[in-house]
């Protein structure tokens, strides 16, 4: 949605719609599959004990993320533009919250989330290398990699987000297939009916919770597709299905990944491992299944990382556009059809905390954030049927199944997650806040300067 006040002369060339549904997809599962998968199911077995409840976790995580999927499918085909939620919230309800998540999108979610990662992969890339390198340097020249692989055109970032997406996915298959060969060899390592005692206390219940907030942090990410809604060919229709293939392709791939990690280790072995694919490679082939399990990882990593730097920046392209940020930064490279400032904006940003070694510390605030604004966003399928219903409007080319009570399920689970988050962790959960909250002076003295630009 553009600001009345910001005259169109001022409005940089038109995205090129270069990206199909094969890209789309791989976008989609780009965005949700990172390092996390190969360590996060350790988290969840120090929850919950027993590979029934273990599998039960990723299970429902499947389904919230599914639900999650239609609901960003009917928001993108009714809305595709750039920014995703960031036009989502600035159309259904004013432009203020739509400016907050890009503001901490940048400060907060995205640029955290891509330094821990790019260090991630620089960890990775030296012990396999065996190069005495800074991390820290590493992590810098990787993001700067995948910036200017992004700045050459949507098509030569999305096609090179789906090469790394299709080495992920090989890897994964890899590690699943090296889990079915222990299994084989050496047996299972816990008994299949294994039931948890005492099922029906509360605690239990609490530890499911628990259990559910890694869970749904590792099925996020399926919304940052959504960001690059102008570059996809018939949006309407090719979002929504990418939406959904690619969010049952990752459901489908992480319940594999955990069936054989809680088959091969056992519910005890699988929680005291903090590195729980490469327990499995390394009993399946030994210390050459751990390097190659390894080299998947950091392939994964830097999918991650390629992805990201594909779709954010178009959230704050569009927030340059509509008068609520630096105007360069709504700047598109007239041959190529990309949002180059944005791009090397959201890099900068991420090099520098890198560098700092202060990732982790964001980080931490990451989840409250992101989860915040997941159920926020949903909220606007309320407010588009509304007006719908009233203006007698076409329906959305998608619409979520069962709405109300799917939909509303999906803000709950959301926010359930924001309360765990604080109340697990109240002062980093508290700083994220204070970020958000700087925002509002932010965003009015953006809206000033629009309207007082000559």
């Amino acid at each position: 949605m553009v600001s009345p006040e910001v005259p169109s002369k001022r409005l940089a060339p038109g995205f090129k719609a270069k990206v199909g549904l094969f890209d789309a997809t791989m976008i989609v599962m780009g965005g949700i599959v990172g390092a996390g998968i190969f360590i996060n199911p350790y988290v969840v077995a120090r929850s919950v004990h027993t590979p029934f409840l273990i599998l039960a976790a990723w299970v429902a995580g499947g389904v919230v993320a599914m639900i999650g999927a239609f609901v960003y499918a009917e928001l993108g085909a009714r809305l595709p533009k750039a920014g995703g939620q960031y036009a989502y919230l600035g159309a259904a309800y004013h432009p203020l919250p739509g400016f907050l998540y890009g503001w901490v999108l940048l400060l907060v979610i995205q640029t955290g989330g891509m330094a821990a990662v790019a260090v991630t992969f620089a960890l990775y890339f030296v012990k396999l290398t065996g190069l005495h390198l800074p991390a820290a340097s590493v992590a810098a020249v990787a993001l700067v990699a995948v910036a200017i692989v992004n700045c050459f055109g949507v098509k030569a970032g999305s096609r090179t987000q789906s090469v790394l997406m299709v080495l992920k996915i090989a890897a994964i298959a890899v590690l699943v297939a090296g889990g079915i060969w222990a299994l084989v060899q050496f047996g299972p390592g816990v008994s299949p009916v294994a039931v948890e005692r005492g099922s029906a206390h509360p605690g239990l219940l609490l530890a499911f919770g628990a259990a559910m907030v890694p869970v749904l942090f590792s099925y996020g990410g399926w919304q940052t597709a959504n960001f690059v809604a102008e570059e996809i060919r018939d949006p309407r229709r090719t979002l929504p299905r990418a939406l959904v293939l690619g969010v049952a392709g990752v459901v489908l791939l992480y319940l594999a990944v955990n069936v054989v990690c809680v088959y091969v280790m056992g519910p005890a072995g699988l929680a005291a491992s903090t590195t729980p694919a490469s327990a499995v490679m390394t009993r399946a082939f030994g210390s050459a299944g751990g390097r190659w399990i390894a080299v998947g990882i950091a392939i994964s990593t830097l999918g991650f990382l390629t992805q990201s730097i594909l779709t954010a920046p178009r959230v704050y392209f569009a927030m340059a556009r509509d008068g609520t940020f630096f105007r360069s930064v709504a700047w598109i490279d007239p041959k190529r059809g990309v949002p180059t400032v944005a791009i090397l904006l959201q890099a900068a940003m991420a090099v520098i905390i890198a560098l700092s070694g202060r990732y982790d510390q964001i980080l931490s605030y990451v989840v409250a954030m992101d989860f915040l604004f997941f159920g926020l966003t949903a909220t606007c399928v309320f407010v588009f049927r509304r007006r719908e219903e009233r203006d007698g409007g076409s329906m959305a080319a998608a619409r979520v199944p069962g709405h109300p009570w799917t939909t509303l399920a999906f803000i709950a689970a959301c926010w359930l997650v924001v309360l765990a988050t604080y109340f697990e962790y109240p002062l980093n959960s508290g700083i994220g806040v204070v970020i958000l909250v700087a925002g509002v002076p932010a965003y009015y003295l953006w809206r000033r300067r629009a309207l007082y630009r000559p």
